[in-house]
C-alpha cells in the first residue's frame, strides 16, 4: 500500500508515476532556537517528530547517503535546537527536539514544547510532518499525543516505523497493523515500516516527500 501524507488538505495525487525523487545534494544548514533565526528562503519543509532514541538521525543520514550528516546524541533527548538540513538546493528537512527521556527540569520542557508547537503552527513554508515512531513498541502516549494534535491543527502527517530490519518480516507485518489499530489511523493509512540500515522502505518515502514538497502551503487559517 502506498505511503502517504494524510490530512483534509493533501493526498498524493491519483497520477502519480510511484517514481521517488533522487537525492543527488544534502547539506547541514544549521541550529536554530528561535523562530526569527530561522532560514526565510521560503523553501518547502518537512519536519521530523518523535521520541528521542527513535532513529531521526540515522533516516537523515540514510536519505542523504552520508554517515556523519546528522550526529546522534550519545544521551538521548539532548537536543534541544530546530535543526536544518537542505536537500537538492531545493526543500528542507527540519528535525524538531525529541520528546521523552531527556533528564531536564519541567520549565525547559515546556520551553521545547512551546518552540515545537510555535514552529509547526506559525511556520508558512512547512509542508508536512514524518512522525516517527519505533516498530517494535507500541506508541507512546507522547505518540498518540502528537498525531492528535496535528489532526486537531489539520497538520499534513505520515507515520514512519523506524529500525524494521530488527524484526522479522512476520513480525513487521503484526506490529504495523498494532501501531495503526493504537493510532486510530484509517485502514487505508498504513504505517510505512523504515530501516536506515537496510534502505527498506526509503523509495516510498521518497516518493512521499517528493509529492508534499511539491504542494501547496498550508492555509494559515487552517493551522
Amino acid at each position: 500500500m502506498e505511503a502517504e501524507f494524510r490530512a483534509v488538505r493533501f493526498a498524493p495525487g491519483e497520477d502519480s508515476l510511484g517514481v521517488s525523487m533522487k537525492i543527488k545534494q544534502a547539506e547541514f544548514v544549521g541550529v536554530f532556537v528561535d523562530m526569527d533565526q530561522l532560514p526565510a528562503d521560503q523553501l518547502p519543509e518537512v519536519a521530523i517528530v518523535g521520541r528521542s532514541n527513535v532513529g531521526k538521525s540515522s533516516l537523515i543520514n540514510r536519505l542523504a547517503n552520508r554517515k556523519n550528516l546528522a550526529k546522534s546524541s550519545s544521551t538521548p533527548g539532548k537536543t534541544r535546537t530546530i535543526n536544518y538540513y537542505r536537500f537538492n538546493q531545493s526543500w528542507y528537512l527540519v528535525d524538531l527536539p525529541g520528546y521523552g527521556f531527556a533528564k531536564v527540569s519541567q520549565s525547559e520542557r515546556a520551553r521545547w514544547g512551546k518552540m515545537i508547537e510555535k514552529y509547526l503552527t506559525s511556520r508558512s513554508s512547512l509542508r508536512g510532518v514524518i512522525l516517527l515512531v519505533d516498530i517494535r513498541h507500541s506508541p507512546s502516549k507522547e505518540d498518540r499525543l502528537m498525531k492528535d494534535w496535528l489532526e486537531h491543527h489539520q497538520i499534513p502527517y505520515m507515520v514512519v516505523a523506524t529500525k524494521s530490519d530488527k524484526l522479522s518480516r512476520s513480525a513487521r507485518l503484526k506490529n504495523l497493523a498494532m501501531i495503526r489499530k493504537e493510532l486510530q489511523l484509517p485502514i487505508e493509512q498504513q504505517p510505512l515500516g523504515i530501516s536506515s540500515a537496510s534502505g527498506e522502505g526509503m523509495e516510498e518515502l521518497l516518493q512521499s516527500l517528493e509529492e508534499i514538497t511539491d504542494s501547496l502551503p498550508i492555509p494559515p487559517e487552517l493551522s
